[in-house]
């Protein structure tokens, strides 16, 4: 209730009423807005302290954040050729086997050529005095060659035909990776084209390659028509144009790596 104070200020004409002070109730706080940022509060919280457990779940607090694609249902996986099945289970095998200890590591050279080796003997001096630490292996892809060093005579392995940038590259590779993997003292395995040359003496690749922890391959983007316009949409799904590049056919991988590679079936 309003009450009116009167003053007096000259004669009544000058007679004034003025309110007084109003006393208004107090504030209704709005509740439900403290309830829930208190709740929005108590989330971040448990969120932050206990992170998902699952890889694959999207996680605010985590460096690569959310993206829709995370939130949409996972890609229908392509279904498995009998090959295929076979080959991972072999892959699975291999990685569960103890690895192989050999007092007389080897490296296993292969060589991969139409023909004869121009540079036989360039390689007969590189592996002279060093009998019993390397392996040789040679795929005639045409002509049956004649040899002059004794490393390579009857290093041969059955060949086949090959055709630059098919299938039977692959298949030959394959082939020379089979027979070396016959001897359980080759470690690690050098691929070699007729052209290749050493440019170290043997002690040197050998204490380099022997004791490397990791495979040497080349491989470069190229964006010319010899390089990505060499992609055919047949690869995919497996190989993306993004995915896609140029490499040599000469590498060098460990025992494990070409065990993989002769289980996985061309494709």
């Amino acid at each position: 209730m309003k009450s009116v104070k009167a003053w007096r200020v000259g004669n009544m004409g000058d007679l004034q009423i003025l309110p007084g002070t109003r006393h208004r109730p107090p504030l209704k706080r709005p509740v439900w807005i403290i309830g829930l940022v208190s709740l929005v509060i108590l989330f971040l919280v448990c969120a932050y302290m206990y992170p998902p457990h699952s890889r694959g779940a999207c996680y605010m607090f985590s460096s690569r954040g959310c993206a829709l694609t995370d939130w949409l249902p996972p890609v229908p996986v392509r279904e498995l050729t009998d090959e295929e099945i076979a080959s991972r289970v072999v892959i699975r095998d291999i990685l569960n086997t103890p690895p192989v200890r050999s007092k007389n590591s080897k490296i296993a050279f292969l060589f991969l050529t139409p023909g004869p080796l121009p540079f036989e003997m360039l390689w007969d001096k590189f592996f002279h005095g060093h009998e019993g630490r390397f392996s040789v292996y040679v795929h005639a892809s045409r002509d049956k060659p004649v040899h002059f060093s004794r490393y390579f005579i009857n290093r041969e392995i059955r060949s086949d035909q090959v055709v630059w940038g098919r299938i039977s590259m692959v298949d030959a590779e394959r082939r020379l990776l089979a027979n070396a993997l016959k001897d359980p003292d080759n470690q690690h395995f050098v691929l070699l084209s007729d052209s290749c040359v050493p440019l170290h003496d043997f002690d040197y690749v050998y204490n380099y390659l022997m004791y490397s922890n990791m495979s040497f391959i080349d491989c470069f983007e190229d964006p010319g028509p010899h390089g990505n316009g060499r992609y055919s949409e047949h690869m995919l799904p497996e190989v993306e144009i993004k995915d896609f590049r140029k490499g040599a056919q000469v590498y060098f991988h460990g025992y494990y790596i070409e065990s993989m590679n002769l289980s996985f079936s061309a494709c």
